[in-house]
């Protein structure tokens, strides 16, 4: 099938958790014989910070200045499309979603990676810029980066009518084991970026353990950190890592960190895809906690659960021959059932279902 995408970043991953994501679909996509179409806008932070990512045969990369001076050329594309989507944080998703609606694309989607920000805005008054102005009914497929309770919300509250969980997943020809760097060594790692509403998890279950591992190193790698942040001694800062370095920041602490955002967690089924992707690189993953994460890692398994400083400290005081076996667990579970793979072929069933008529209940099940 043809897809056509208009979407936040694929060609930087400075800042977003959603570049990495695309470009791991679009591979397992395009090996899966579909062509892909992306359209994105061409802003400065991003064309400044291009990590030298090898786009795929069977992909089509369109950055434009303004959605305007591209229309003709992707209305046409929306014609000739099997599957046109727009998603959250797209620069131009209210234009996009008339364009959409108006073309001749066999399933009209909306992909939701930031589901539970979406649902805040709503319910706060404040309707996200990226949505249209009216509700989602008219789009034949709804797909949410978050499940459970998310779902019905988004029926709910922007009139969704078909909705299916499409989770995040890892690339694993892109997140595996790599050696270690000396300068990423550490006991505990965190890579992630800045969001305040995480901050509290984030002093506790990182900084907290950090002042008290004086003599343990820390390293912490993620964009937007304010100057303000309660900085140790002992905890070594990265503005920026570029993806290609992911495997081995993963691979050289003993241990790796999962703080999710404060929204996603009142949601729950709300895996991150840096979860994932650590898993994958062979990491011993510890996380926080939510409803539905027993549904992706086995606790005590593939998986730690830390809730208090304490918890984080008795998880790196595990012996690295525990250690290891929750992280050879834990990427043996993600190799099985959360690689990019499985979501394409999710993606397919979805849309298959969308085309014998198949109904919300049946998708989201």
């Amino acid at each position: 099938m043809h897809v056509v995408i208009f979407g936040l970043s694929i060609s930087s991953s400075w800042g977003n958790g959603h570049a990495t994501l695309w470009r791991g679909l679009v591979r397992a996509l395009t090996r899966r014989g579909h062509t892909i179409s992306f359209y994105e806008r061409d802003v400065p932070y991003y064309a400044s910070t291009r990590d030298g990512w090898a786009a795929p045969a069977g992909l089509s990369l369109c950055l434009y200045d303004s959605l305007q001076e591209i229309a003709g050329c992707a209305r046409r594309d929306l014609n000739e499309a099997d599957l046109a989507l727009f998603t959250s944080f797209c620069p131009d998703g209210a234009d996009a979603a008339r364009m959409i609606l108006d073309s001749r694309a066999s399933v009209k989607a909306f992909y939701d990676l930031d589901t539970p920000v979406t649902l805040q805005g709503l319910q706060t008054g404040k309707r996200p810029a990226y949505l249209p102005p009216f509700d989602l009914s008219g789009f034949d497929l709804v797909l949410s980066f978050t499940g459970g309770k998310a779902l019905k919300a988004l029926r709910t509250h922007l009139g969704a009518r078909n909705v299916a969980p499409l989770y995040g997943f890892v690339d694993p020809e892109a997140h595996l084991p790599a050696p270690a760097i000396e300068r990423f060594r550490g006991s505990l790692s965190y890579l992630g970026t800045y969001a305040a509403d995480r901050q509290r998890k984030l002093e506790e279950l990182f900084v907290e353990p950090a002042r008290r591992m004086t003599a343990a190193q820390f390293q912490l790698a993620g964009a937007q950190f304010p100057q303000d942040f309660p900085w140790q001694p002992n905890i070594h800062f990265i503005p920026h890592l570029e993806p290609a370095l992911h495997p081995a920041f993963f691979c050289s602490s003993r241990a790796t960190l999962n703080v999710t955002r404060g929204v996603m967690a009142e949601l729950g089924y709300c895996p991150s895809g840096r979860l994932f992707e650590a898993a994958a690189c062979g990491a011993p993953l510890l996380s926080d906690t939510w409803e539905g994460l027993d549904c992706f890692f086995t606790p005590g398994r593939e998986i730690l659960y830390v809730q208090s400083a304490s918890d984080v400290t008795d998880a790196l005081s595990l012996s690295d021959t525990e250690l290891r076996a929750i992280a050879e667990a834990g990427r043996a579970r993600v190799l099985a059932d959360h690689t990019a793979a499985h979501r394409a072929r999710q993606l397919e069933s979805a849309c298959d279902e969308i085309a014998r008529g198949t109904t919300a209940t049946a998708l989201a099940s």
